[in-house]
């Protein structure tokens, strides 16, 4: 008897599990907003690092660093 090799190309087989736009949009939302809060944190810590001295050079002060009203940015 003869046995015949069949393939089925990778390109005709569908997942049963497929991600959803919805989900890989939020995904992307919830990575870019970890991103800001880490790149806040980073940048409120080299604030926090200063001295007063260096702060009022900015034009800061120890108060306003202090508060999350400012946002600063270490570009």
């Amino acid at each position: 008897m003869h046995s015949s090799n069949f393939t089925i190309p990778a390109r005709n087989i569908r997942s049963s599990r497929r991600i959803r736009p919805g989900l890989l949009s939020a995904v992307g939302t919830a990575v870019r907003w970890l991103g800001r809060k880490i790149s806040e944190r980073r940048n409120y810590n080299a604030l926090m690092e200063l001295s007063d001295a260096q702060l009022k050079d900015v034009g800061l002060s120890r108060g306003q660093t202090e508060s999350d009203v400012h946002v600063y940015s270490r570009y």
